[in-house]
């Protein structure tokens, strides 16, 4: 069987999402073990002008979601970006996964070419499916992905490439 748009998307943002799961399981033990209250950690962010630690696991779900959704053919679930604790970040990365192991992989079918436009406020972006995936969607995912790893990580959190990469013994 061909390589297709779903194992190019669906995929890398599953396994990076139960990754990020990963992530918050050790920073929330490690704010317990040390009785750091756990919204020094969820409002953590490495500098003034950045996204907090709760709002890149939003945005790195909405990405996820999103993703899924447009190259499906779905409509894209929304979410209150209420969560104010580790479990109830936990619990929309679950909603999430779920969400998107539970798109049927036949309506990706030539999604690699569907027109996927974007409108913000200030601008539009227009893609193919496979540039969406490669040059919007899965750079987004990983950047805030990684920057809720390295917030943690800021905030002494022992977390080591491993953690990230999804390589843990």
């Amino acid at each position: 069987m061909a390589f297709s748009i779903y194992d190019a998307s669906v995929s890398p943002l599953v396994f990076m999402l139960e990754n990020l799961s990963h992530v918050l399981k050790v920073g929330a033990a490690h704010a317990s073990e040390n009785n750091v209250p756990a919204k020094d950690y969820l409002d953590a962010r490495l500098a003034p002008d950045m996204y907090p630690l709760v709002k890149q696991v939003q945005v790195a779900t909405d990405m996820s979601k999103g993703c899924g959704a447009r190259l499906a053919g779905a409509e894209i679930p929304k979410y209150e970006d209420n969560e104010t604790s580790f479990a109830e970040l936990q619990a929309r990365i679950a909603k999430t996964v779920a969400f998107l192991k539970g798109l049927d992989t036949g309506a990706f079918a030539g999604a690699e070419d569907k027109a996927v436009t974007l409108k913000f406020p200030n601008a539009e972006f227009k893609f193919d499916g496979k540039g969406y995936v490669n040059n919007f969607a899965l750079p987004n995912v990983y950047f805030h992905i990684t920057m809720a790893y390295a917030i943690l990580r800021f905030k002494g959190v022992p977390l080591g490439k491993p953690d990230f990469m999804g390589r843990r013994g």
